[in-house]
Order: C-alpha cells, then sequence, then structure tokens
C-alpha cells in the first residue's frame, strides 16, 4: 500500500482511508522534513494549508507534528485555505516553503498533499525527485518517522489580513466597487475570499453554494460548465455585471460573463494579457503560456510588438518558474491557471477572477465586448479538447508514430512544422495547430486543436479521430 507513493509536482493524491492514511501522511511530511533540512532551511518554518476535505485539518495536524519533531516551525492555517493563500504566505512571512492538502478538483474521496518550495511557484522535478527518494528511505525505515511534535513549535495562523492587503496593493478597489457580482466557490475552499474582498471594498456580491461541504455537493468541484449553471442563471436572473467561480483549492478560476455564458480558460488568459497592456502599457515585456495554450497569446503580443512569449511544457511548475525568470505580465495554462506580474508564481483563481471583474468595471463592457476588441487585433482564434480512448499498446504506438513519421497535412492543411516541447504539436497552415498528448495514468490520447473557423476546427477534429481511432 505505502509503496506507491509517488510525489510529482502536484504532489501525492489518494484515496483516503485507503491510502492516503495518517500513517502514510507522516511519512510524505517525514520526506519534506528531510528536504528541507538538507537546504539548511529548517528554522525557517514551513506553512501548512489545507483545503475543504474531511479530515483535512486533522491531516494538517499530523503534518506539523511531523515538521516539529523535526525543529521546523509549522505555521498551520486556522481553517481551510486556497492554494495561492498559503503560497503567499511563503513570501509574507519569509518562510522555506509551504506543505498544502489538497486533492484540487478530484472527487472528494481523494485528497492529497505537496510541497511548494520558496520561489512561491510549484516544485520542479529537481525538488519533487529529491523528496520521493526520501520517502522511499522513510518507508525502508519507518522508525526514522519523528511523530512527537513539539508545541512550542507550532502557530496557528490567518493568512487572509496579508493576501487581502497585497490585493488592495495590485487592484484597482475604487472600479470594483461599482461591481455586482455572484460568485460560486463550489462548496469549497474559495469561500470568503473572492466574495469576501468584493465585499470588504463595497461590492454587490450574492454567494451560492458558499458552505463547507467535504462532498462537494455530489459533484466536483470543477468549475466546468455543467458545475456552473446554477452560477450562470443567477447572473441572469440577477442582472449581475458578472459571474466567478474558483475550483477546489481555488488555484483555478471560472468565469461567467453577464449574459450567463462561460468564458473559456484560453479566453480569459488572452483578456488578461489585452488588459494588462491597456492597464499598465508597458515599452516591452514578456508572457507565457504552455504548449497546450492558444496561440491568440502570441497575436495580441505580435500586435503590440515588444512583447516576448515564452512556450512551455504543460503544468504550471513551467509556467511559473518562467515567469520568475523574466518578469512575466502574465502566464496561463489552457485549464485554468493564471499568475500576474507583482503577484506569486503560481496559479491563482481568486486573482484571476478579480481581474476579470475590474476589467468589466474599467472598460466598461462585457467579457465579450472585451473579446471582440480583441479580435479586431489578432483575428478569431477557436480551440478545442478532444480525448480519445485507446489501448495502452496502441498509446504508445501512436505516440511514436507521430514523432518520428508525423503526418504530412491534416484536413488538406499541410504541416509546416513540429514540435515535442510536450507530446506532439504539429503546425499547419494558416497558424492551425494540433497537439497530441499520452495521458499518464488512463489508457487515452489528449488533442487539443486551434483553427481560425468552425468548419476547419471540425475537420480537424475529424482527421485526428480517424487517424487516433482508426489506428
Amino acid at each position: 500500500m505505502s509503496a506507491s507513493i509517488k510525489f510529482g509536482t502536484d504532489g501525492w493524491r489518494a484515496v483516503m482511508a485507503r491510502e492516503f492514511t495518517f500513517e502514510n501522511v507522516a511519512i510524505v511530511a517525514q520526506a519534506i522534513a528531510n528536504y528541507v533540512k538538507s537546504l539548511g532551511h529548517a528554522e525557517r518554518g514551513i506553512v501548512i494549508g489545507y483545503d475543504a476535505r474531511l479530515l483535512s485539518d486533522l491531516f494538517a495536524d499530523t503534518i506539523a507534528d511531523v515538521l516539529t519533531a523535526n525543529g521546523i516551525p509549522a505555521l498551520v492555517t486556522d481553517r481551510d485555505t486556497p492554494t495561492p493563500v498559503t503560497v503567499y504566505t511563503i513570501r509574507a512571512r519569509g518562510l522555506a516553503g509551504a506543505v498544502m492538502l489538497t486533492a484540487s478538483h478530484n472527487p472528494p474521496q481523494y485528497n492529497g498533499i505537496k510541497f511548494i518550495p520558496e520561489a512561491c511557484h510549484p516544485a520542479l522535478p529537481e525538488t519533487t525527485d529529491a523528496i520521493e527518494e526520501q520517502i522511499a528511505c522513510c518507508l525502508q525505515h519507518r522508525e526514522t518517522v519523528k511523530r512527537d511534535g513539539n508545541p512550542s513549535l507550532k502557530q496557528v495562523v490567518d493568512p487572509k489580513p496579508d493576501y487581502f492587503e497585497h490585493l488592495h496593493e495590485i487592484l484597482d478597489t475604487r472600479a470594483l466597487a461599482g461591481l455586482k457580482v455572484v460568485y460560486d466557490p463550489l462548496y469549497a475552499t474559495g469561500r470568503g475570499y473572492v466574495d469576501g474582498f468584493l465585499r470588504e471594498i463595497g461590492a454587490q456580491v450574492e454567494t451560492i453554494k458558499g458552505e463547507r461541504n467535504p462532498a462537494f455537493g455530489g459533484s466536483l468541484p470543477d468549475p466546468n460548465p455543467q458545475n456552473l449553471a446554477l452560477l450562470s442563471q443567477r447572473v441572469r436572473e440577477t442582472a449581475a455585471h458578472i459571474g466567478l467561480a474558483t475550483d477546489g483549492d481555488a488555484d483555478r478560476f471560472g468565469v461567467v460573463d453577464a449574459d450567463g455564458e462561460m468564458i473559456t480558460a484560453n479566453q480569459v488568459i488572452v483578456l488578461t494579457l489585452w488588459y494588462l497592456l491597456r492597464k499598465l502599457q508597458p515599452a516591452s515585456g514578456h508572457a507565457v503560456r504552455t504548449v497546450a495554450t492558444t496561440h491568440q497569446v502570441d497575436a495580441l503580443a505580435n500586435s503590440h510588438g515588444a512583447i516576448t512569449v515564452h512556450e512551455v511544457p504543460v503544468g504550471f511548475k513551467w509556467v511559473g518558474s518562467t515567469m520568475a525568470r523574466t518578469g512575466a505580465l502574465v502566464g496561463g495554462e489552457e485549464s485554468g491557471g493564471l499568475s500576474v506580474t507583482g503577484h506569486i508564481p503560481e496559479k491563482d483563481g481568486i486573482l484571476a477572477d478579480l481581474l476579470m471583474a475590474e476589467m468589466v468595471a474599467k472598460e466598461g463592457t462585457t467579457l465579450k465586448g472585451a473579446l471582440a476588441q480583441v479580435t479586431e487585433k489578432t483575428g478569431m482564434y477557436l480551440t478545442q479538447r478532444i480525448d480519445l480512448h485507446v489501448t495502452e499498446a496502441t498509446k504508445a504506438e501512436l505516440m511514436r508514430r507521430f514523432r518520428e513519421e508525423p503526418p504530412a497535412n491534416l484536413n488538406g492543411l499541410h504541416v509546416v512544422g513540429t514540435n515535442s516541447i510536450d507530446g506532439v504539436k504539429l503546425l499547419l497552415e494558416n497558424d492551425a495547430w494540433v497537439l497530441v498528448r499520452a495521458s499518464g495514468t488512463e489508457p487515452l490520447i489528449r488533442c487539443y486543436l486551434e483553427a481560425h473557423d468552425v468548419e476547419t476546427l471540425s475537420g480537424l477534429r475529424d482527421a485526428m479521430e480517424e487517424l487516433v481511432l482508426g489506428a
């Protein structure tokens, strides 16, 4: 059972009471303690946050006991706390890092642990590999796990005031105060953050699904169109300016326009860059997107003339580390991750939501109205993702074929180049593209598509289904 602990960028996730037990949580905590001590950072302390899932507060106490038993000060948040707020606490208090208990938007029976280092972006492979090595050692030598916590090194903290003070510094609160907003935390950890900040500055806010429910109302804490149907309805019924949502640990966002229609993550990333270019008017700068994220970011950057776009593999660890290195204006991924200049290089659904609200207030337009202004500069960009189920053997063979023998054309469009940053990206004529990635956990191929019109996008989808499912 314990031997299955794998600690990647998103840490370790497993089903509670099956693999995710207090025993195994203590083992992972000891591994993190060993890693932090190896860096010589133990005395700076670690903040421990946790999401709204069942038993998360008790798991947090277990981690605190192990850390303090190892001489590492442990700051435990006073309630379930969003991942970005927990991570911001590293910077606010000069800590060595954070441990976050969350399974994000996974089903309620899951929980997870991840470690975020002092750089405040998701851990890179050298960090997670080192922690995984320590986990292996602890599994072999369980007697080395220290469990008798030192109460004098444990402190309960409220991270919200520091985080809200930071939001006041980077947002136009006067503009936000004039808005009417509906917010949906999906019964999860964002409660009291998006809506709490807006109420604090005088905005009119209605919160739905605002109580803590470890079962998330029988659904997943994932801000997708199906789960945000009630949010869309309430936005229309109340004539709100915008609807906002966050996922299970509030690091990903959901945004609904005034007509109740959801705006995609790709569109939010583009709108954020467009708005910051107008708001900050930089002479030059950088933007970061993953290989799976819309090229409309590039087109918008080109229209400005002095914005360099960095394409990175899928995963916010690559976005965040590149943002930290370049000081980028915006970093984003199509799965709902976003951060901006002046903030931590970690995805933050709270800030993403509030930036979209500020843009609506400052620009005096709807989200679609703003998108229309962007499209005038860049042309239309349409994106889609399809998941195609195949056997494990077929998955491996397909990825080999795409790497070594890519097709010469798709749906009549010539393949003008390939990109193997992550998976295989086929670059087509007319700035269309297809990215093919194999799932690491399931027998399926994920295809990301982008084109400038519905007909081309549909044709690319048909071509990829034929290529993959006909293999």
